[in-house]
């Protein structure tokens, strides 16, 4: 690997997610995008610094309603994505095996981000939904199967009538047991210690040492009107203590507007948490700081083969903490219908992207499937299939991120014992992504 290479993949990533209006080093996520991360220390590459990127990024990139097109072009003149992509690639080439993989993986999101951007911009061919799906999950598309969950659903609520009946007792469910946003900070930071000290028991005792020190849940929950997400984890990771080391920090911006149950409330917080995403990258930047991680690790994007083993982490993450395997080995009946939920609205999310993309289906009859097949709120059916679910990049890309990561993650952690399979997932054998973990294992 040559000196070169972590400039060619700053570029290559930052590029991107300017072109696309996202700005890594904004700590909300209003402004981030495709960047999940920039903690490197090492200074921001011309393709975020120049003068050109800050007027793509002010006027939204390709996505914007009205693309500053004068704007793009000038970034594009100074800035040459498809080289810095391509440089990458070379370097890939000269790694060894497992990092080859993963970042060859890497290089292959690259491709299919730019040139759907250039789809945007009228430019080259339309860019097919299986290329899309296949980059970011290593599989081709497919339909969510939502029927086993919803029937646990209605066992555990007693509800053996209709759909619309069982609709209408998670809705009933879902007031009863709602969270109160105005205590969201204060019911956070008891359900994050609560989550560390589960994860102190049944995760940290299978890492490596090293890790036993790093702070998994460094976090701050922040109430956000009107986001077009639901929540954001946002890993910032910039901030050092006196010796130079990191304080792994993050905040998690969750959507004021949000109809959420307490159960479902934790599932979010180990998903997002600990010993989920802040977990993950905590643990990720430390084997960065110490040597341990290519640079690669500290520059953690979106709609890669990486990210979709990072939702898997996350939503298998309540099971790891309390040390079980399946959903009804949870010990409470209440929060066994919470995490059900939070999967089949994680099924609903590529149900969406299917549906949408290979399917065709209007925004109207895709929100209705999600409503009534995946049990999720009116709010949650009308963000999916639109903002979400239609949206040219995370639609194609990102929504079945989710339901890849958690079956391949629940899947390893059926057949292998989870001393074998929690330090992998957490990088301590090597960068994995979702298809190169089974190679560490």
């Amino acid at each position: 690997m040559s000196d070169s290479y972590p400039e060619l993949l700053a570029d290559a990533i930052l590029g991107i997610d300017t072109l696309w209006g996202g700005d890594v080093m904004c700590a909300s996520g209003t402004g981030r995008f495709i960047a999940d991360s920039w903690f490197s220390d090492e200074p921001l590459p011309r393709a975020y610094t120049h003068a050109a990127a800050a007027r793509v990024r002010k006027s939204g990139g390709v996505t914007a309603k009205t693309p500053d097109r004068d704007a793009i072009d000038a970034y594009l003149s100074v800035v040459d994505i498809p080289s810095a992509i391509d440089g990458v690639k070379q370097e890939a080439a000269r790694m060894g095996g497992l990092r080859r993989t993963y970042v060859q993986g890497l290089v292959q999101s690259f491709e299919t981000m730019w040139d759907l951007a250039r789809e945007m911009l009228g430019q080259g061919s339309p860019v097919p939904y299986e290329r899309g799906v296949a980059a970011s999950t290593g599989k081709p598309p497919e339909p969510s199967d939502p029927l086993g969950k919803r029937e646990r659903v209605a066992e555990l609520l007693g509800q053996p009538g209709s759909r619309e009946d069982l609709l209408a007792a998670v809705d009933t469910w879902r007031k009863a047991h709602s969270v109160p946003m105005a205590s969201i900070r204060t019911l956070g930071a008891a359900v994050v210690a609560y989550f560390d000290d589960l994860t102190a028991r049944h995760v940290v005792p299978y890492l490596p040492a090293e890790l036993g020190a790093v702070p998994r849940a460094n976090i701050q929950f922040l109430p956000i009107q009107d986001a077009w997400f639901s929540g954001s984890m946002n890993y910032l990771g910039r901030a050092r203590r006196a010796n130079g080391s990191p304080e792994y920090e993050a905040t998690y911006e969750i959507n004021a507007s949000l109809e959420i149950s307490v159960p479902e409330f934790l599932q979010l917080v180990s998903h997002e948490v600990v010993p989920g995403h802040v977990t993950t990258f905590a643990y990720l930047q430390n084997l960065y700081w110490r040597g341990a991680a290519g640079f690669e690790a500290s520059v953690l994007t979106m709609n890669t083969r990486a990210a979709t083993l990072f939702e898997g982490i996350a939503n298998n993450a309540i099971l790891m903490a309390y040390g079980v395997n399946e959903v009804d080995q949870l010990p409470d009946q209440n929060l066994q219908i919470g995490v059900l939920l939070a999967l089949l609205q994680d099924d609903a999310k590529n149900q969406a992207s299917y549906l949408t993309w290979h399917e065709g289906a209007a925004q109207a009859a895709v929100a209705q499937k999600l409503r009534n097949e995946f049990l999720v709120t009116e709010e949650r059916a009308d963000k999916l299939s639109g903002a979400w679910g239609r949206h040219p990049l995370l639609g194609r890309m990102y929504l079945p991120c989710y339901r890849a990561g958690t079956e391949k993650v629940a899947e390893l952690r059926r057949r292998r014992a989870d001393e074998k399979v929690i330090p992998a997932l957490y990088g301590c054998s090597g960068l994995v992504d979702v298809s190169t973990i089974e190679d560490v294992l």
